[in-house]
This record gives C-alpha cells, sequence and structure tokens, in this order.
C-alpha cells in the first residue's frame, strides 16, 4: 500500500490549520460503495461540497492519502472534542474490502507504534456521536481489534527495541520523519543497522553536493 500526502487547502470548514493535541483514533466508513480514496480526497476540495466536515487519511485496496496534516483538527467525530482530539481515518467501502481491511489494519498499526499507543486509543465514530459508523466494521469490531493488536505485536517483534538504538540515530529518524521524508519509523528502525550498498550512499552524497551547488536550504 502506497502512502500519499496530499493535504487540501486551509478553509473555513474543511481545514482551519487549527494545532491539535491528538490522543486517539477514529475509525469511519466513506458509506459510499462506490467510492475510491482519491474520490474521496477530491471531494473534499470540490466546489459543490458545501459540508463541514473532513478527515485526516482515507484508504482503500490500493492507497492511502494524507489529506490533512495528522496534527491538525479534522471535522469528522460529531462533536467538538473528538475533533481536536482524534486522527479521523476514513475506510472505503469500494474496491476489494479484505484488502482494504489489511491496508487499513496495517495504517492503523503503523500510527499507534509511531506515537507508542495502544489499543485503547482506537474508537469508532459511533463512540464519538452515536451515529452507526463505521458501518460495514462495527459488526467486526473486534476482530478488527484483534487484527490490529495481531499487527502491533508482529512489526514489534521484527524490530530492535528502540532503547537499544543509539540516541542519534533515532535524532536522524525523528528528522527525516518530521520532513516527511520517510513515513515508517518503525519499519526503519528495524533497518538501522543494516549495510548501505554502495550505489545508495553515492546518490546520497550527489544529491547533497547538488543541493548545496544550488544553494538549497532546509525548508
Amino acid at each position: 500500500m502506497s502512502y500519499i500526502i496530499d493535504h487540501i487547502p486551509k478553509s473555513k470548514d474543511k481545514r482551519s490549520g487549527t494545532k491539535a493535541n491528538m490522543t486517539s483514533i477514529t475509525i469511519h466508513n466513506t458509506g459510499n460503495p462506490r467510492s475510491t480514496a482519491r474520490n474521496e480526497r477530491g471531494w473534499l476540495t470540490n466546489p459543490e461540497n458545501n459540508r463541514a466536515a473532513s478527515f485526516h487519511i482515507v484508504v482503500d485496496d490500493k492507497e492511502a492519502i494524507e489529506c490533512i496534516p495528522l496534527d491538525e483538527v479534522a471535522y469528522h467525530a460529531g462533536n467538538a472534542e473528538g475533533n481536536r482530539s482524534s486522527i479521523g481515518i476514513e475506510v472505503c467501502e469500494s474496491g476489494d474490502q479484505q484488502r482494504t481491511w489489511e491496508n487499513a489494519v496495517a495504517l492503523v498499526v503503523r500510527l499507534l507504534i509511531e506515537r507508542g499507543w495502544g489499543i485503547a486509543n482506537v474508537r469508532t465514530h459511533k463512540s464519538w456521536s452515536g451515529k452507526d459508523c463505521p458501518r460495514l466494521l462495527l459488526p467486526r469490531w473486534t476482530e478488527l481489534l484483534t487484527d490490529i493488536e495481531q499487527g502491533i505485536k508482529a512489526l514489534s517483534e521484527a524490530s530492535p527495541d528502540a532503547s537499544e538504538v543509539e540516541a542519534w540515530k533515532l535524532e536522524g529518524l525523528k528528522y527525516l520523519a518530521e520532513k516527511r521524508l520517510i513515513s515508517d519509523p518503525p519499519l526503519w528502525t528495524g533497518k538501522i543497522d543494516e549495510a548501505m550498498p554502495v550505489w545508495a550512499a553515492m546518490i546520497i552524497m550527489a544529491n547533497i553536493h547538488r543541493d548545496l551547488k544550488e544553494g538549497k536550504q532546509d525548508a
């Protein structure tokens, strides 16, 4: 599954730009059996869409698209508390639903591990507002949480304990993640001491030299 960052522009009713202190992840279904992740992202900026509603990430059987930065408010929970404290994930109802399920699980696992959260930090839209959402996932909610727990365990066992990695290496990973140059810090923590091929080192050196020559500075 590819993870694409395609943020919508700031606006009054979709992306206010207000910073938020996130403490949970809220799962939704899109409610549209024909809509893909791309369609849902496009709808957010469609001039005909005048609803004061948005979400952080949408996932389908092919990709996940981040539409609003994960440290900003999105209008998805049905109340102010949920909007200000929870990352909203829309799970598509179209396409290969088994594959969509697997992608959604992998996405949530990654987000939880990156933040040091556990299964208790995963919520339904219904838990905030009473709405029957995620409508396809609610009947299988216990199964979904079990798959997420197993995913966390598998990834944690495959990766070295962060406490065993030198601080300067972790600082480098943190910088790259903050700059959106990598999207899965736990994965890269597990690869931190793998040998780098000579060609990869040469490409990095060439890029650094090119940036210095062109006078580029860190954004």
